[in-house]
């Protein structure tokens, strides 16, 4: 019933499992686990084949020693090269025992319609219907730092490192504005040190990743040392030739060593870093180039979901971050600023692939510019211009966006 994950391939089990599975059989540092394939959704979800699943899962968990696990999507519609589902479904980390685990394989299967991910596959048309999931489930790797890595998008070009403390989410869930590495092929290292200030770790007592604020020496302390950037641009190096592309790489440092938990193709490249100051007069914000593109709009300052229904077709969206469940926006907004995340996050992977200007961690975003102000914003080259308040004339009517093409 189950799939080792030595033996996934993108047929029974998804293109994220098929990818772990290619890279373990290649001797790279994958956690171990197993896959609940395509076939096993249909007869799972409801009442037939309930306690076959159950005795199942508990016995490739005792072949794994009945280790805390990460439980996670790997849908036929997701981690393809024309579409990422960066972040649209469910994953359940920290997860033990087989009542557990099988709970969190079911909210991952539900995870497949939810609003978001219903939303994502309106938006990206070239996307399969999503009507089948397989869950991957992995021993769990307890992070110090992690983060997200894009290899070169071309032989000569650098890899872009993206890394904070603790589990993975507060990177690719834009909670935490990381550390930004760019590494040359001749091993130089450009490097902009994020003021980390929270950190994700799993719960002991089995609730999953518990927040903690990082302590003030560390959140200005670099993750990574020039030795452990090397060495995960050289991994990339040997991940990118093995799956025959460019990937949009998720990783984790453990005691000195990396590992790769999520390897994916890169379906739109981001901004190149600035090489020196941007220009920009007095009012000028500064962030980092999130997705490229430029827009002109009307400010519209949210602080959560509820805050949702203001959003109107043509305005920027200003937020202290941005996650999975803010999707639909994308197709509304004319581009978003956020005072978190980093360029590598999901939500300004989405971004990218929509062709929505994004400039990512401008410090104090939300109340530097009020709701309603008239701004500019360049993806391209991280910049907000000017914040000012918009004319009558403007809150009367959708001021025009003007946008560049990606």
């Amino acid at each position: 019933m189950l799939t080792d994950l030595w033996d996934a391939t993108a047929a029974a089990c998804g293109g994220k499992a098929a990818a772990l599975g290619t890279l373990l059989r290649a001797g790279l540092p994958v956690p171990d686990g197993f896959v609940v394939p395509f076939a096993v959704h249909g007869t799972g979800t409801g009442s037939v084949g309930s306690d076959a699943l159950r005795d199942a899962v508990a016995r490739h968990l005792a072949r794994l020693g009945d280790p805390a696990v990460a439980v996670r999507s790997s849908a036929d519609a997701e981690d393809r090269p024309d579409a990422s589902a960066a972040g649209m479904y469910e994953s359940v980390l920290g997860a033990r025992g087989t009542p557990a685990v099988v709970a969190a394989v079911r909210t991952c299967w539900a995870s497949l319609h939810s609003d978001r991910a219903l939303e994502y596959r309106s938006i990206r048309p070239a996307s399969p219907a999503g009507e089948s999931m397989a869950v991957l489930v992995q021993r769990m790797v307890d992070a110090d730092a992690s983060g997200v890595m894009f290899t070169p998008a071309h032989p000569g070009a650098s890899t872009r490192v993206e890394a904070s403390w603790g589990l993975g989410p507060s990177v690719v869930g834009g909670t935490v504005t990381p550390d930004t590495y760019e590494i040359a092929v001749d091993g130089s290292i450009r490097r902009t040190i994020g003021r980390k200030a929270t950190r994700l770790d799993r719960g002991r007592d089995g609730t999953g990743p518990t927040a903690s604020e990082v302590p003030e020496p560390e959140r200005t302390r670099p993750t990574l040392d020039d030795a452990t950037a090397r060495a995960l641009t050289a991994l990339g190096h040997r991940i990118a030739a093995e799956l025959d592309r460019p990937q949009d790489v998720e990783w984790a440092l453990v005691d000195g060593g990396l590992w790769i938990l999520q390897a994916r193709p890169i379906t739109a490249q981001a901004p190149a870093l600035p090489t020196g100051p941007v220009a920009g007069g007095t009012t000028t914000l500064f962030g980092a180039p999130g997705s490229h593109g430029t827009a002109t709009g009307l400010a519209r300052v949210l602080h959560g979901p509820s805050d949702f229904g203001r959003v109107r077709p043509g305005d920027i969206v200003i937020c202290p971050y941005t996650d999975p469940a803010w999707t639909a926006l994308l197709r509304v907004a004319a581009g978003v600023v956020t005072e978190t995340g980093g360029v590598l996050s999901h939500a300004a992977i989405v971004a990218r692939e929509q062709g929505i200007p994004a400039v990512l961690g401008v410090p104090d975003a939300t109340t530097a510019i009020r709701d309603g102000d008239l701004v500019s914003i360049n993806g391209t080259e991280g910049t907000v211009t000017p914040p000012r308040p918009a004319s009558e004339a403007d809150h009367g009517h959708q001021v025009p966006v003007p946008r560049t093409p990606r």
